[in-house]
């Protein structure tokens, strides 16, 4: 068994802190819902618009963000919480040879970009994850999306001053 070097009330402190954090962040999200319902409303929409038009849910991000579009794109695929037909989605993270690929050719921010110049069309949703709202191969990933004329969606955290606005 695992035993930590760390005594269990610093754990413990560790813990409690953790999910404080947690529940700090899950309040602060339902407030900006609370303020701007009509941006989730839009949002609905928008990947509803895509579903029925037989268009694909792309998904993207860096770091955590980046497991969070995996995981959606999965989600999505599966099930869920009931049977359901599968959506289609793909995650632009998902196969590390093309991201090493076009970093090597293009450099790191044209690894969604260059993607969705290869796979979207203005059938298809491009959904962003972001924690500070302006990675530059993400807001490359968004013109290049708004090239095709593809809906775009963006889960953002921070500012996001100097970039677009997704929606």
């Amino acid at each position: 068994p695992y035993h930590s070097r760390m005594p269990a009330t610093d754990i413990e402190a560790r813990i409690k802190a953790l999910l404080a954090e947690r529940r700090n962040r899950l309040d602060a999200a339902l407030a900006s819902i609370d303020a701007d319902p009509e941006s989730v409303v839009r949002l609905l929409e928008a990947v509803d618009a895509t579903v029925r038009r037989g268009g694909t849910i792309l998904t993207c991000g860096n770091g955590g963000s980046a497991a969070e579009a995996l995981h959606l794109a999965e989600e999505l695929i599966g099930r869920y919480r009931g049977d359901r037909p599968p959506i289609r989605s793909m995650c632009l993270n998902a196969d590390p040879t093309a991201l090493t690929c076009i970093a090597n050719d293009y450099g790191f921010e044209a690894i969604f970009a260059r993607q969705v110049e290869a796979m979207a069309t203005d059938l298809d949703a491009l959904v962003i994850f972001s924690t500070s709202g302006r990675s530059p191969n993400l807001l490359a990933a968004l013109e290049a999306a708004r090239a095709r004329n593809a809906t775009t969606i963006g889960f953002l955290g921070g500012d996001g001053e100097r970039g677009p606005r997704p929606l």
